[in-house]
């Protein structure tokens, strides 16, 4: 939601006028919409009747609206938490949706838009991609878009109170391992996968996953405040610096500044107590507690396959494959219940 908004940003900025920034707004909002609708990947149906995507994988047919009810009713008897974690926050977005357009902030309301369509994505991953996700898991889901977007941009969270990011990038290390654990573990479970990981590679990937996604989303803070000056990477005050730059002699000596409680540029005073450190402290801070959540899970899932069945803690956070899915996944080579090969 971040990315997509900070595009929005960009294309409200630009002229309102040239047909390619006219293009790239239909662009954009079409790119919005395949991602709502998962209709990414093209796909067709082969004799059987199966929908078959690009890269041969089978799909499941597109449910009637009936169908959608109904398994929005089973989701809802089986998970009840869930649903009314879902319906209470998907109301106070609503009313801070209808507050944003009655005082004249459209971007706000744009945001609520989207952090509405983000509250159905946990739903349409369970019923389109055979994904079962743990009710705690998809509560946390939830919570952090709520405290992310709403609670940290619109009411101003990551201002007010200074560890409100840290608290969600360590959420999000742990989320991350999470994710790039299941993705392994449901490969290392599958009958037609011919290999066998130890619990020690499964826990080292799922970490290293995760840092990736770290780094990766720190190199898009980075981008956005270095291109379209958003200071997304936020500013830390600082009393000492030290540097080789301040070192007369040119001699890479590092050179330290203690005490320092005013700093004036270009004669004038900014008026902060120390010295603006441009978004390093922030960043470094940020990946650490990205470690922190990282190796917290990896040792929980190494334990997790370790002693398989017992671990009802990593349970509670591993997203599985759903029972028919998982069914069809260990199907022997041959076996007439396996879908058809594609042609």
């Amino acid at each position: 939601v971040t990315v997509i908004t900070s595009a929005w940003q960009i294309f409200i900025r630009l002229p309102h006028s040239g047909p390619l920034v006219k293009t790239g707004r239909h662009d954009f909002c079409h790119i919005f919409r395949c991602v709502l609708t998962g209709d990414m990947i093209p796909c067709r149906k082969n004799h059987s009747g199966a929908v078959l995507c690009r890269e041969g994988a089978f799909m499941k047919k597109t449910p009637k609206p009936r169908d959608t009810v109904q398994r929005l009713k089973e989701a809802i008897h089986k998970q009840p938490a869930v649903f009314a974690v879902y319906v209470a926050l998907r109301l106070i977005v609503l009313a801070e949706l209808v507050m944003s357009i009655i005082r004249g902030e459209y971007e706000s309301a744009f945001i609520c838009l989207l952090v509405l369509a983000l509250f159905i994505l946990p739903f349409f991953i369970q019923q389109n991609f055979g994904i079962q996700l743990p009710s705690v898991l998809e509560i946390i889901i939830l919570l952090f878009i709520f405290a992310a977007e709403i609670l940290g941009e619109l009411e101003c969270y990551f201002i007010t109170y200074p560890n409100w990011d840290s608290m969600l990038h360590t959420t999000t290390g742990f989320l991350c391992a999470a994710t790039g654990f299941a993705l392994i573990d449901i490969l290392n479970r599958n009958s037609r996968i011919k290999f066998q990981l130890s619990p020690v590679y499964v826990a080292l990937a799922a970490f290293c996953f995760s840092m990736t996604v770290g780094v990766l989303w720190e190199f898009f803070e980075f981008g956005m405040d270095r291109v379209f000056h958003l200071d997304m990477q936020k500013d830390t005050v600082v009393q000492s610096i030290t540097s080789v730059m301040l070192d007369p002699t040119n001699s890479n000596t590092p050179i330290t500044i203690d005490g320092i409680h005013s700093v004036a540029v270009n004669g004038t005073d900014l008026g902060f107590d120390g010295y603006l450190d441009i978004g390093l402290y922030d960043t470094m801070e940020d990946l650490f507690v990205n470690f922190i959540g990282a190796v917290t899970f990896s040792v929980i899932g190494y334990f997790y396959i370790k002693h398989r069945g017992k671990g009802k803690l990593a349970q509670a956070f591993i997203p599985t494959l759903s029972e028919d899915e998982d069914k069809g996944a260990s199907l022997p080579e041959g076996d007439p219940g396996a879908p058809p090969e594609s042609e």
